[in-house]
């Protein structure tokens, strides 16, 4: 489908990465890795043709269709779920428009002898004929199943984009592509902001995707149960072999060490052959052999070992002092935007040395309860802090809060106390901020280096509890794992909010899921969280199943009535669907009668009439199904 010959990009006269090849085909997942600035995104975008590379070629089949899925989601302001979606649907609702146009004016002029008429005609069949080709007949029911099979509800489809969370926008803009049958899906970060289940869902449809799939991601265990396939620039290389992350990561370790071996026993032979040589050398009668040795070693292709960029930040966080037994203590914490209660009545203590997860969907709450803890709004209830308690909090937007016009140096400098402002360049250059680099904007730092620098200005607070919110977006592997193994070892109390399941492993010893305005605690780790909540999840399949075949016990009037009112609309939702789809049946039958007929058509009025007719009951029948759907629901 792809191909990619000799593709090299460089700025300021440093390479990107130089003369990478690689060909993508059907059915190929591929793990687009590497560290933060290694060239990425850049790669996606040249992909996409957003962006032109200083030489190579990219060759594509023709009539392949790609779908990019950007960090940064712009959405018009204005439109409502739906109406975005519907975005995927260009050409299918331009023609729709112009459909809808020509029956207006087949409906309202009298001239049916005209050469105008006809010509109307005449175009409405070729449309009719285009809408049947492109799925018009689809798209309304198919855009509803895809936004439901992401989290969304009926009930928020036609709410304003602007409502929902980046997490929600994100589903949104996944939706599109989804719909638009792409053959090739390019996604940038598409985990960052998706909650768990959001991202177990989509492990599942891009396994099944029949195209080619080419995912950015620092997620570790959503590359692992996704791809099929990594391929990493690294110093301005491209290695690439047909196995997920973790086992590229063993393959590749294993080709060095064997490249390795192989030079070193290469350099031994070498060196005993310029010993042969300057032995030689010195022998008039052996001097043709030493021309002879040394003809021989500049033939001899030089082994070479693939590079690897090792560099990692050197983290750790310091407990600054000991904090009382209890470091929070919320009582009754409500919470509503508006009309929107997002908590209600969340109490919760948290005890020195805690290591807590929060998850959950997003919109549940999770951020704004830590923002409530930091007091960053108001808010019904209370929140108080321990004693002696010096809290470290990590926003996720912490990069947004940087200022993008000063150097790296000013942004430490100016944030730092007298007691570490002449550490600050240290400090820098172990989060890999040397020489240099400090004297660069902000402005110029990828998404990754802005984390890395916000997390560096973290350290120059005394901390003793962090607060940390999707700390790892952006963040790539290697500076994840070390972000990681420096919050294992911090002595103090940590709350962390995180999508990352691998992140998650190992660093909580207490889950607490945001739901339905509420929280429910889970004694162990991520892992236990997941076990118990597969369970809880089977539980309710298995409760539907039961409810389905068993007829309920009927011991008193109400649930009698119940029963009796469910049936009732269960007969409702039938004849509805019957009637919805006889009919469909019938407009397509008008739809073919009015491509194939159209001369007879002409001056028949009254078949215009009653075919908007039968258009407009289809719609009132449809938002009729919606409303009894929604009673059965209410009652399951």
């Amino acid at each position: 489908m792809l191909n990619i010959h000799n593709l090299s990009v460089s700025f300021g006269g440093t390479f990107l990465f130089e003369e990478v090849t690689f060909r993508l085909g059907a059915g190929d997942r591929v793990g687009l890795v590497g560290k933060n600035g290694a060239g990425k995104s850049t790669m996606l975008k040249i992909l996409a043709g957003d962006f032109k590379p200083d030489s190579g070629v990219i060759a594509t089949e023709k009539e392949v269709k790609m779908g990019f899925l950007r960090q940064d989601i712009d959405f018009e302001e204005g439109r409502t779920v739906l109406e975005e979606a519907y975005q995927a649907f260009e050409e299918i609702k331009k023609t729709e428009f112009r459909i809808d146009e020509i029956n207006h004016q087949l409906l309202t002029r009298t001239d049916y002898e005209s050469q105008g008429y006809s010509e109307l005609i005449e175009e409405l069949s070729d449309l009719t004929h285009l809408y049947e080709i492109l799925g018009g007949y689809n798209y309304v029911g198919n855009t509803e199943k895809i936004l439901l099979g992401l989290g969304f509800k009926r009930e928020d489809f036609n709410n304003l984009t602007s409502t929902f969370s980046g997490g929600w926008r994100m589903r949104i803009e996944l939706a599109k592509l989804l719909l638009q049958t792409n053959d090739i899906l390019l996604l940038d970060e598409p985990t960052n902001h998706l909650d768990i289940e959001s991202i177990i869902w989509l492990e599942g449809f891009l396994r099944n995707f029949a195209g080619v799939v080419v995912i950015v991601s620092h997620d570790k265990m959503f590359l692992d149960n996704v791809t099929n396939r990594t391929i990493e620039i690294s110093l301005g290389k491209a290695y690439d072999f047909n196995k997920p992350y973790s086992q590229y990561l063993e393959l590749r370790h294993e080709i060095r060490e064997k490249q390795l071996a192989t030079q070193k026993n290469q350099s031994k032979k070498i060196e005993e052959t310029e010993k042969l040589i300057e032995k030689f050398r010195a022998k008039a009668s052996k001097a043709s052999m030493a021309q002879s040795l040394i003809k021989k070693l500049d033939k001899v292709e030089r082994i070479e070992v693939d590079e690897d960029d090792n560099s990692v930040m050197n983290i750790s966080f310091p407990v600054s002092q000991v904090p009382g037994r209890v470091v929070i203590e919320a009582e009754n914490v409500t919470k509503a935007y508006g009309d929107k209660t997002i908590l209600k009545d969340i109490s919760l203590l948290v005890e020195r040395g805690s290591k807590i997860a929060f998850v959950g969907q997003n919109g549940q709450g999770k951020s704004t309860f830590i923002k409530a803890i930091v007091n960053e709004f108001k808010y019904e209830g209370t929140i108080k802090l321990g004693h002696n308690v010096q809290l470290g909090y990590f926003a996720q937007n912490q990069a947004e809060y940087l200022d993008g016009e000063i150097t790296l140096l000013r942004t430490m400098e100016d944030a730092a106390t007298d007691t570490n402002r002449a550490k600050v360049r240290d400090m820098l250059g172990s989060f890999l901020f040397g020489g240099d680099d400090v004297e660069k904007k902000v402005k110029v730092l990828s998404g990754g280096e802005r984390n890395r620098l916000a997390l560096c200005k973290l350290l120059l607070q005394p901390i003793n509890v962090l607060v940390m919110d999707e700390p790892t977006n952006h963040l790539d592997i290697k500076s994840k794992n070390v972000l990681k193994a420096a919050l294992q070892k911090f002595e103090g109390t940590l709350l962390l909010v995180s999508h990352d399941r691998d992140f998650l492993q190992g660093m909580s010893n207490l889950v607490y899921e945001f739901k339905d305005q509420k929280i429910k605690e889970y004694l162990g780790d991520i892992n236990y969280f997941l076990e118990q909540r597969n369970m809880e999840n089977m539980r309710e399949v298995e409760k539907k199943d039961v409810a389905k075949k068993e007829e309920p016990k009927t011991n008193n009037k109400v649930s009698y009535e119940d029963q009796k009112k469910g049936k009732s609309l269960q007969n409702r939702l039938s004849k509805i669907e019957s009637q919805i789809k006889e009919l469909e049946i019938n407009i397509q039958k008008d739809d073919k009668e009015l491509a194939s007929n159209y001369n007879k058509l002409i001056e028949n009025a009254a078949f215009f009439m009653a075919y908007e007719k039968k258009k407009k009951e289809l719609d009132k029948l449809l938002e009729d199904w919606e409303i009894v759907q929604a009673d059965i629901d209410k009652m399951n």
